[in-house]
């Protein structure tokens, strides 16, 4: 009886790649390798070029990291098991592991929305209030800042992912994608999963809707700030520094809003036009922020730059 219930409750899913897609699959895991590469490397490069420039450490800069940091974190989180499905096939998982994979996911998507609040926040001082950013955008707070995008989604997800171990699970519980995502798992619940969807959407209301909305805020008035501006050379400058972080946004609300729109409207497509959105939402993001930063942060291309003049003149001697 115990062995019927520990099975029936904490059950092993099966992971999978692209349907009817098998004798390919080892071909499509050489771009996805090639995106974990890009995104590994250059997001420790990035943090490499902030910890050894002084001049970088600041408010701003502090935010990279953070940024840099999570979609290292995100990357890490899908790379074991989305290797080892798309090299082996089907692959299973236990349920405490795929518990702990989807608690990384979900949390660090809920940080990098919060970063990139906090960031546009960062952008709205740095242009509309110049003369008093030292003092509003102060050490204390950008500690006090991070501590709340670190906390905020574990903290907040804890609930939903915990009570998946109340749940029994019927079927063959074959999983949708090669990582485990909680709306993935609870629609293999054979039990009533009210609070936990209803909860879900709270929280993505509450979080990266809200997120998104304060964001979208922070940019109109930088907007009606900086078109207020006398010459246009002083409004292209401006808008230049919002560039990057613009970018960033863009880069991972426009897939999460993808992803939302195939899951709602999309019920009758093909399996894998749902893979191929969760993972362009979860794998393009960390790949294109340290690219996007390296070439639209003036500040990170000079120090590049000074990079690789070391570098040669050290290959000299």
């Amino acid at each position: 009886m115990s062995l019927i219930n520990a099975t029936q409750f904490r059950p092993t899913f099966y992971l999978i790649g692209f349907p009817g897609l098998e004798a390919i699959q080892h071909w499509i895991l050489i771009p996805f390798c090639l995106m974990y590469l890009v995104a590994i490397l250059g997001n420790c490069f990035i943090l490499f070029i902030i910890k050894t420039n002084t001049h970088l450490h600041t408010p701003m800069y502090y935010l990279l990291s953070l940024l840099a940091l999570n979609d290292l974190g995100l990357s890490v989180s899908t790379l074991p098991t989305t290797v080892v499905t798309f090299w082996l096939g089907s692959q299973d998982i236990c349920f405490g592991t795929c518990q702990f994979q989807m608690f990384c996911i979900h949390s660090f998507s809920l940080m990098e929305s919060a970063v990139l609040l906090v960031m546009s926040f960062d952008r709205f001082v740095a242009i509309c209030c110049p003369l008093r950013y030292s003092v509003i955008v102060a050490g204390q707070r950008v500690t006090w800042a991070g501590l709340a995008i670190i906390l905020r989604g574990p903290v907040a997800l804890l609930p939903i992912v915990l009570l998946l171990q109340a749940f029994p699970y019927c079927g063959r519980r074959i999983l949708s994608h090669s990582f485990c995502l909680h709306q993935d798992v609870i629609r293999l619940a054979c039990a009533d999963t009210t609070f936990n969807n209803l909860y879900g959407l709270s929280l993505v209301v509450f979080t990266v809707i809200l997120d998104l909305v304060f964001i979208a805020l922070s940019y109109a008035l930088i907007l009606h700030s900086v078109m207020g501006l006398a010459s246009r050379e002083e409004r292209l400058r401006a808008f230049q520094t919002c560039t990057s972080h613009l970018s960033a946004v863009l880069v991972f609300f426009v897939p999460m809003v993808g992803l939302s729109l195939v899951h709602r409207f999309g019920k009758h497509a093909s399996p894998v036009v749902h893979l191929l959105m969760a993972n362009i939402y979860l794998f393009v993001p960390p790949m294109l922020n340290p690219i996007i930063y390296s070439i639209k942060t003036k500040e990170i291309r000079q120090a590049i730059v000074k990079l690789m003049v070391q570098l040669k003149w050290s290959s000299r001697y």
